[in-house]
């Protein structure tokens, strides 16, 4: 099976994962070409060298911000990471703003709970694996430092 794999699968599963050509193609190959076992392969690769970051210290990041239309809801998510490249990528910044919605949209009280909540965008995931999924992405450790909401 790993000589059928084709560039149209490795772009496929680049696109949907982040990751380079080269691990597409050697978690296709790993899965014999079933792209659900590869992209968990990727996953659990990823996990693993976030793991070796732990000890990473975050002194860069940015405060993202979230007002609903009518001006009575509100947001703060300061997100820490280990670079000001990453910081700036649009992965970060994507991030930034669907936390800020999310902490606007499901009142979590500290990071710690907001990790443990179910994705607003996607249920079937929790705010603990979209950070993963991001950091693997991005290839750095990043933690939800503060949140605040506001509602008048």
């Amino acid at each position: 099976m790993a000589d059928s794999i084709n560039l149209n699968q490795i772009k496929s599963l680049r696109d949907s994962t982040g990751v380079g050509i080269m691990e597409a193609k050697k978690a296709l190959t790993d899965s014999n070409g079933d792209v659900k076992k590869a992209t968990e392969l990727l996953k659990k690769w990823g996990a693993e060298k976030l793991a070796d970051r732990e000890d990473k210290e975050t002194n860069e990041g940015q405060v993202f911000a979230y007002t609903h239309h009518d001006g009575k809801l509100g947001s703060l998510v300061k997100i820490t990471c280990e670079t000001d490249f990453v910081a700036r990528s649009q992965e970060f910044q994507t991030l930034g703003r669907e936390l800020a919605l999310q902490v606007a949209s499901m009142e979590a009280k500290t990071p710690v709970k907001l990790l443990k909540q179910a994705y607003v965008r996607d249920t079937s995931k929790t705010i603990a694996d979209l950070v993963a999924e991001v950091a693997v992405k991005v290839k750095e450790k990043l933690v939800i430092a503060e949140i605040a909401r506001m509602k008048v």
